[in-house]
């Protein structure tokens, strides 16, 4: 009679540590191991548009580019409309006056601080028109202009009524683009290292492996190499890297790198 009373305690004993078990073997199961999110590299190649050395080689590239046009130059519909053919992203090169060189290195339609408001207005709006499928601007040069609040003000309100995206090639640490285009709600993204400014194979390397490392420790990257004198060089030195750089990083066009990465 004493066992049969204590059977039911012995039931729920036993109940209660099977509940208790699995409770926490489910717990304690170990997750499957999420993947590392690939960090995000774009590289933007500068001054299509006047049939410069490596266009082709440039255009031809496995993985996706931002391909950043002169405007009024020979070749410049040409360039603008095989990037676009081929998946890469179609900038407008925006020519800018520098604290130093020559206007002459400008080209035609350039911005220089002795404009007008109205002028300048004009001149950026003449740019995108004349670049198809243009989604976004740089600035080529422009040390001097890109410090400019008056200037870069007037250059994003144009930007953002065409609903483009702005690239800061940050050839001055004085630049206030990034600021104004914040300010004024623009998509904009900073360039972080110049591939080719010196057009030696061995410097365009060196540039490479510090790309190679920033891609270690920042997850998104922005680098600017050129056709022109560089180009076949920058071209070749590029594709080598390509396999590399992809077990890393997933290569990206500036406008895919700003919508995955919320700048």
């Amino acid at each position: 009679m004493q066992l049969l009373k204590k059977i039911p305690l012995i039931v729920a004993l036993l109940f209660s540590c099977f509940a208790f078990s699995t409770t926490t073997t489910a717990n304690d199961a170990p997750s499957p191991e999420q993947p590392k999110p690939k960090h995000l590299i774009a590289f933007v190649i500068d001054d299509f548009g006047n049939n410069m050395a490596g266009t082709e080689e440039m255009l031809n590239m496995p993985v996706p580019l931002t391909v950043a046009v002169m405007p009024f130059m020979p070749s410049t519909k040409q360039d603008a409309e095989l990037a676009h053919k081929k998946g890469h992203d179609v900038f407008v090169h925006m020519p800018m006056e520098p604290v130093k060189g020559k206007r002459s290195w400008l080209g035609p339609g350039a911005l220089t601080t002795d404009l007008s408001d109205e002028e300048i207005r004009k001149r950026v709006e003449k740019a995108i028109d004349d670049v198809p499928h243009a989604i976004g601007m740089n600035n080529h040069m422009g040390s001097k202009v890109t410090a400019d609040e008056r200037i870069m003000r007037i250059v994003m309100s144009v930007i953002k009524e065409r609903g483009l995206i702005y690239l800061d090639s940050k050839t001055t640490d004085k630049s206030v683009a990034g600021k104004v285009a914040a300010e004024m709600g623009v998509p904009h993204a900073e360039n972080r290292i110049f591939l080719d400014d010196q057009y030696t194979v061995p410097h365009i390397t060196k540039q490479m492996e510090k790309i190679c490392k920033l891609i270690d420790n920042h997850p998104v990257c922005i680098a600017i190499g050129h056709v022109g004198p560089p180009g076949k060089k920058t071209a070749s030195v590029l594709r080598q890297y390509i396999p590399r750089i992809q077990k890393e990083a997933e290569f990206v066009t500036i406008s895919k790198l700003i919508q995955q990465s919320g700048h």
